[in-house]
């Protein structure tokens, strides 16, 4: 059963997922504020540049009195420096709340602890680690990103029954579709949730894919495609629209490294790889990947490109519709995980 602490936590949890795909390079937060066992504010972050959660759920309360006599509880530490807003935690002490009750440290050297410690110098109670895990959980991609200087990397494919990811000849449409219609749609989803995708040239060449959110309303990611020659007609849809990214990479160094490389200059905290198979094998190769979000579907081809082979730690299965939707961990990330 969980604590009362834990259910306020796990509230501010669920404010903060609202964000999702909204807030880079910000992390996810929701923040709810109790007075006397009752919630009076809640507030998270709604995109980056834009007021923080406790900034929200500080101004949501109505009779600001009380605020005295209140426990402030937020998933991540409040921030202390001066960035596109004011510190929250100088707002916290400026509002004299007098409790505050966080999920997780901030990792971003710009925090790290000093938020916590603003607070406690200040004589306000600070308790830490509610629900910590989920916390963490929530921002896997920021945590990543800060601790590991790269981005949080998914990779995802639809394979068939009988384990291939295309047939040998493409003599219908292209793609073949070994995915159905709302399988299709949670990928648009993703998509919206993440900061970037990639794809390697022959893919490109065989689908013509568009690689955007066009299913699903949400931000599009940055697409990146590799392509040494640069040799793509630029009428390719990937060209269209929204910005594309050709990289070249070097034969001498590994693939996967120098994408990540790459993302972390720009800043970009997330990566979803959808192909091709070569491609989805250097990162399971190299063990560069965080989760694999893996499609079966109902056709069998008999014979044609076979799917990655990868090991991981299986934490969910789920049937859409007659497709069966694996999602799959990488163990040797996890032991490193926050």
């Amino acid at each position: 059963m969980m604590t009362t602490d834990e259910l306020y936590m796990q509230r501010c949890l669920f404010l903060a997922r609202k964000a999702i795909g909204y807030t880079y390079p910000n992390p996810l937060v929701g923040s709810v504020i109790v007075h006397k066992g009752k919630i009076i504010g809640e507030g998270w972050h709604t995109k980056a540049g834009e007021p923080h959660a406790e900034v929200n759920a500080i101004a949501s309360v109505r009779d600001k009195s009380l605020l005295k006599e209140s426990t402030l509880y937020v998933n991540l530490e409040p921030c202390a420096h001066f960035g596109k807003t004011p510190p929250c935690a100088d707002l916290i002490i400026e509002k004299e709340i007098p409790k505050i009750v966080i999920g997780c440290v901030d990792i971003n050297s710009k925090v790290a602890g000093k938020g916590i410690e603003r607070l406690r110098q200040a004589g306000r109670e600070v308790i830490v680690g509610v629900l910590e895990a989920e916390s963490q959980a929530l921002n896997k991609r920021f945590f990543t990103f800060h601790a590991q200087k790269r981005p949080y990397i998914i990779l995802k494919w639809a394979q068939t029954r009988d384990g291939f990811i295309a047939p040998l000849q493409q003599t219908q449409q292209a793609p073949v579709w070994i995915s159905n219609a709302l399988s299709q749609q949670l990928t648009h989803l993703w998509r919206a949730q993440e900061g970037a995708i990639l794809v390697g040239k022959h893919t490109v060449e065989k689908d013509n894919p568009s690689l955007t959110t066009r299913h699903w309303v949400g931000n599009n990611p940055l697409r990146l495609v590799i392509d040494n020659e640069h040799s793509l007609a630029k009428t390719l849809a990937i060209f269209q629209g929204n910005p594309t990214v050709t990289l070249t990479i070097s034969p001498t160094l590994s693939m996967p490294k120098q994408v990540c490389n790459d993302l972390y200059e720009r800043q970009i905290q997330s990566l979803i790889v959808e192909g091709g198979a070569h491609v989805l094998q250097q990162f399971i190769d190299e063990g560069l990947w965080d989760e694999a979000r893996i499609f079966v579907g109902t056709p069998q081809f008999s014979v044609g490109l076979k799917a990655p082979q990868l090991s991981g730690n299986l934490l969910t299965t789920q049937e859409i519709e007659g497709d069966y939707l694996f999602v799959v961990k990488n163990p040797a990330i996890e032991k490193r995980s926050l």
